[in-house]
């Protein structure tokens, strides 16, 4: 399956997410969520939310999110949910539907076959691999949200690309 990644993740760069720049270049706040192998990928978007775009965005597992995190959701409270394939994408999509209920702007990433997605993510050849996909749509998103900002996504504030340790 990693020999045709490469192939995957053209595909991946192929997607187009625009329609999540608008809602999220006046964002201040923002949750991304997942569950499962998507929740390193939630982890990540939030990370590169905040170094790129300057959104303090936080990462919850689908079910910890219901836990405490739900009560900050009002109307157009923007949230980014990765839902994966795999057992966990049901309830990720069940989230979705409750949180619009409650008014929050919703960008449900999910595959083609899940009708009730905003984004389309691609799927790599074998399930394990469909994170490596789905980060890879979400880098070029961030990247147009930070530019819709009038932000330089390879030159973040207070960042340098060298860590030093003492």
């Amino acid at each position: 399956a990693l020999k045709t990644l490469p192939a995957a993740l053209e595909e991946a760069c192929q997607q187009d997410w625009s329609a999540a720049v608008e809602p999220l270049r006046t964002a201040s706040q923002l949750m991304v969520i997942g569950r499962g192998p998507g929740l390193a990928i939630a982890q990540e978007a939030a990370l590169k939310f905040k170094e790129t775009c300057g959104i303090q965005a936080e990462a919850f597992s689908g079910a910890e999110v219901k836990h405490g995190p739900m009560a900050l959701v009002n109307d157009n409270y923007p949230m980014l949910i990765f839902a994966l394939r795999g057992p966990a994408q049901q309830s990720l999509i069940a989230l979705a539907a409750e949180m619009r209920g409650r008014g929050a702007r919703v960008l449900l990433a999910a595959p083609a076959d899940v009708p009730e997605r905003d984004l389309t993510l691609s799927t790599a050849p074998q399930e394990d691999l469909d994170p490596i996909t789905a980060i890879q749509s979400f880098y070029l998103l961030v990247e147009a949200v930070a530019r819709a900002r009038g932000l330089d996504p390879d030159q973040p504030p207070h960042l340098s690309k060298v860590t030093s340790t003492r």
